[in-house]
């Protein structure tokens, strides 16, 4: 059981993580390789760095760990791929379908379920993604899009499987995670042609900064709080993602995209702040 002081530093490395996590719309667009490529590189850089900065790290091929693997590297393979090929905006509001998907399961396979404030949440958070897909969705994004549900489905089930080893250490799967995305996109690296000098730069971050770091953090985060909290608290990535592509790209989204990606990050940021307010009381 989690004190409360453990709880308010869980949430603090949880927003910590989603602000290192924003970054990655803008540096994927930015890099000239395919999407499989970047996902294998970002993910061996990673994998390098969490190796290095974690001591004692124990492999147990236990089926959560193996689980957590595969669903991370899911995650992170289909949001780039998501990524390059719809728009910023619409890649991380759709991978941010995550909590319906861990209303459903997290109760069944972790016993922790919902509230009903969570599912007014969800509810409304739906609402709003509808209106973002009907001012942001083109037919030849549909491909894109599709990547970017099925990564919130691995994000989802990512956070249930870190959860489910809450009383070991997460980090574990997150490096198998990183090494198998490594090796799905390794013939991509090959195929993919010469990086510029800030092309490698760029793909550095994201391995060691935009994932390594910040998953540093996450798996220490996510042994003190739910499964749905780990994937509601992190508001601020859905935000800024979009808005350091608009301000270094120019990618914008349309008005009523805005208005519905406002509606989803105001419906998670107020179950945010009631679910800290509780734990702290």
């Amino acid at each position: 059981m989690s004190t409360p002081a453990q709880h308010r530093q869980a949430v603090g490395l949880l927003v910590f993580a989603a602000l290192l996590w924003s970054v990655g719309g803008l540096l994927i667009k930015y890099i000239e390789w395919p999407p499989l490529a970047i996902a294998g590189g970002r993910g061996i850089f990673a994998a390098i760095f969490l190796i290095t900065t974690n001591r004692n790290l124990k492999f147990t091929w236990s089926r959560p760990q193996l689980l957590g693997a595969f669903f991370y590297a899911g995650c992170t393979v289909s949001f780039c791929v998501a990524t390059k090929l719809t728009t910023a905006a619409n890649a991380i509001l759709l991978q941010y379908g995550a909590p319906v998907w861990v209303a459903l399961f997290g109760s069944l396979f972790l016993r922790e379920r919902a509230t009903r404030v969570d599912w007014i949440t969800i509810v409304v958070a739906l609402g709003g993604m509808g209106l973002f897909l009907a001012g942001g969705l083109a037919a030849d994004n549909v491909l894109g899009d599709t990547f970017g549900v099925l990564s919130g489905v691995f994000f989802a089930g990512m956070i249930i499987a870190l959860r489910a080893q809450k009383d070991g250490s997460p980090v574990e799967s997150i490096i198998l995670g990183n090494l198998l995305a490594f090796v799905i996109g390794l013939p991509f690296m090959v195929s993919g042609g010469n990086l510029s000098g800030s092309g490698w730069g760029a793909l550095i971050i994201l391995g060691i900064v935009q994932l390594g770091v910040s998953y540093h953090f996450y798996s220490r985060a996510i042994r003190h709080v739910t499964a749905l909290q780990a994937v509601l608290i992190p508001v601020i990535e859905p935000l800024l993602n979009p808005i350091w592509v608009l301000l270094l790209m120019g990618e914008r989204p349309t008005p009523l995209a805005i208005v519905g990606g406002a509606i989803v990050l105001g419906t998670i940021t107020t179950r945010s702040i009631i679910s800290l307010r509780a734990a702290t009381t």
